[in-house]
């Protein structure tokens, strides 16, 4: 267990997560073809270069996942219950194959679960980075936390 048991978390608290991932062309492109997604914008290096962005960019639901991904060890690796929603999705700047992603993440609501009291429900706003400090992506996640068990308290 490397998460935080719901009872641990600060409102406020900020996880600066170690791991950082650079993109691969590889990642973007299997990702796509493996989500059915026939978007030019991921697929076709031609078409991109006489865009705005001038190549493809990544994949926004990979960046949405590997942001997500990147903070479970240090917040809710075996301490989730459920992911109970994404809120707030958002994607700035495109991120492109060689960015390299790092994330932070903030706890920004805590409350006591109405119907389990065993949990509780964390709200945290994750946000991820490229390697020149610029915003990529954000969302607020929500789910239901373990609290610590009685036996470990």
């Amino acid at each position: 267990m490397a998460g935080v048991w719901f009872d641990d978390l600060v409102l406020g608290q900020v996880f600066d997560h170690a791991i950082r991932r650079t993109v691969t062309e590889t990642d973007n492109v299997l990702f796509t073809t493996l989500t059915h997604n026939p978007a030019l914008l991921h697929l076709d290096e031609e078409y991109m270069k006489g865009t705005e962005f001038g190549a493809r960019i990544v994949n926004s639901v990979y960046t949405l996942g590997l942001m997500v991904g990147i903070s479970v060890g240090d917040t809710t690796l075996g301490t989730a219950i459920a992911n109970l929603g994404w809120d707030e999705v958002r994607f700035p700047k495109p991120l492109f194959h060689g960015d390299t992603v790092r994330v932070t993440t903030e706890v920004i609501e805590l409350r006591e679960s109405k119907s389990r009291p065993d949990a509780g429900i964390v709200t945290f706003l994750h946000k991820a980075f490229n390697q020149h400090g610029e915003l990529v992506a954000s969302c607020k996640r929500t789910g239901l936390q373990r609290k610590r068990p009685v036996e470990l308290a």
